[in-house]
């Protein structure tokens, strides 16, 4: 197919973000002058999903369209990154490992179809030395995160070196880079530009001064709720204050990034060719529900919507409706059949990935999956969820605690219905359909629900491959 007259895509993915965490989100105190600039000149999608709430397995689920019992990693990645130089993690020597290999992403089919394929940022799904899914441009993060003067890059080379440069704009200089090199080049791009902010740890001294400062006095309109009972937060005033402050610093830096590369594009006459995306990883609580995290924020881990649902905006000027909200369920496991279904590019993994196209909502049309059933569902290894409009039902193999919302009524989950029988026929139909849904798309061999050693401390190795046999993960001590 030809890729004449084919957008160019950039990509951001923020670490952590919840979907309250933008100005235009509605957090009137929180700085995103850039964020808002995108939704006036986009769409912005109010009930965005990840496919699991923790870094990445949901990463693998946007770039495969997997869910995680089908690419296989279910926690965040903690061996299998890199030969870690200073040794930090206290494990030793750590081996390379490809988590994604043999899996398509749609990097891959956007370079079979003539796009250059670039990344700048975090990657955390191993190997990180070895630019993976048709990336020809590669400046990544040797680990998943780390602090934000002090940490490792891969920069375009297989040696790793350490950097002092505040992250996000070393990785935002890269980013621009990379686009001043596609100046005059008619071949489409797609650049993904994947900050480690705003992900913890929020030292003052590691921040913008200016912006740092800025918040010094900041009255937050989050909310402060008595700890969560399965291991919540309980801070001092000081210390919560303290949080936010951080937090929303390195969100405002991160903004202030995105507005650096949003200009070169403008400087660069891009704009008017380029599908802007934004969007987070997973979700994030800071105070929400009396938690501080995202899904292993609490333990048993949790599927709350402040932990599953992401921001995520779209624009392309002239194509796509400037200023518009969008409120249907859609998810990350949806964005690849959907990029793919816009560009006009067959998918060669359609029969295999649960996600469905919403390229309508892209050009201007009514998506009408009502008339289908709306449905999301996320997982984080043996806990399972599945929403709708109205209900949500959470399944925790082998044994729960099982949670059952009506949040039409209760938007904010408060009230667990699991065991009202004025709705045990409700809890017995989601159950049963969140069985068949999984049952349909699980590669047994990487099924989470058998992953009962998932608790919320890292994955050590492939599902399966492990010295046992069985999936490794990090042990979990204070549970």
């Amino acid at each position: 197919m030809s890729t004449l007259h084919k957008p160019n895509i950039l990509i951001f993915m923020s670490d952590d973000q919840g979907p309250w965490a933008m100005n235009c989100a509605g957090t009137p105190e929180l700085r995103t002058p850039n964020l808002n600039r995108l939704a006036e000149e986009g769409i912005r999608f109010e009930n965005f999903f990840c496919a699991s709430p923790v870094c990445s397995p949901a990463r693998a689920s946007f770039l495969t369209g997997r869910i995680p019992s089908q690419h296989g990693v279910h926690d965040w990645i903690c061996h299998g990154n890199i030969v870690d130089p200073e040794n930090r993690t206290g494990g030793g020597p750590d081996t390379r490992i490809e988590y994604l290999e043999g899996l398509t992403a749609f990097t891959d089919v956007l370079a079979g179809n003539g796009y250059s394929c670039g990344l700048s940022g975090k990657w955390h799904l191993g190997a990180s030395d070895v630019p993976q899914k048709s990336h020809e441009f590669w400046c990544v993060h040797s680990r998943g995160g780390d602090n934000y003067t002090n940490y490792w890059v891969y920069d375009n080379s297989t040696e790793v070196v350490n950097k002092t440069q505040y992250v996000t704009d070393f990785f935002t200089d890269r980013a621009i880079d990379y686009l001043d090199s596609r100046k005059g080049n008619a071949q489409p791009f797609c650049l993904s530009v994947h900050y480690t902010a705003p992900h913890a740890p929020w030292k003052q001294e590691e921040q913008p001064a200016d912006i740092w400062d800025s918040y010094a006095d900041t009255e937050f309109s989050l909310p402060v709720e008595p700890p969560h009972p399965w291991r919540g937060w309980d801070p001092t005033p000081e210390a919560r204050h303290r949080t936010i402050q951080g937090y929303y610093t390195t969100i405002t830096a991160m903004d202030r990034a995105i507005g650096r590369v949003l200009d070169k594009l403008d400087a660069l006459g891009m704009a008017e060719d380029t599908i802007v995306i934004f969007t987070s990883d997973n979700g994030y609580s800071v105070g929400h529900h009396g938690i501080l995290h995202k899904g292993n924020g609490t333990f048993p881990l949790n599927l709350l919507e402040a932990s599953v649902k992401v921001p995520f905006i779209a624009r392309f000027p002239g194509h796509f409706e400037a200023g518009t909200v969008n409120s249907d369920l859609v998810s990350h496991y949806d964005f690849m059949p959907t990029l793919l279904d816009y560009l006009g590019f067959e998918n060669p993994e359609a029969d295999k990935l649960p996600g469905r196209s919403f390229a309508k909502v892209l050009r201007g049309e009514a998506l009408n999956w009502e008339d289908e059933g709306i449905v999301i569902c996320d997982e984080y290894g043996p806990n399972r969820m599945f929403r709708t409009k109205e209900w949500k039902y959470n399944h925790r193999y082998p044994d729960g605690p099982h949670e059952l919302y009506h949040l039409a009524e209760d938007p904010k989950e408060r009230v667990n219905l699991l065991d009202d029988p004025a709705h045990a026929d409700v809890q017995d139909a989601m159950c049963s359909r969140l069985d068949q849904w999984f049952e349909k798309y699980v590669t047994p061999e990487r099924d989470g629900a058998a992953l009962y050693a998932c608790k919320g401390r890292g994955q050590r190795d492939l599902v399966g491959k492990g010295a046992s046999g069985v999936t490794v993960f990090e042990p979990r001590d204070d549970v």
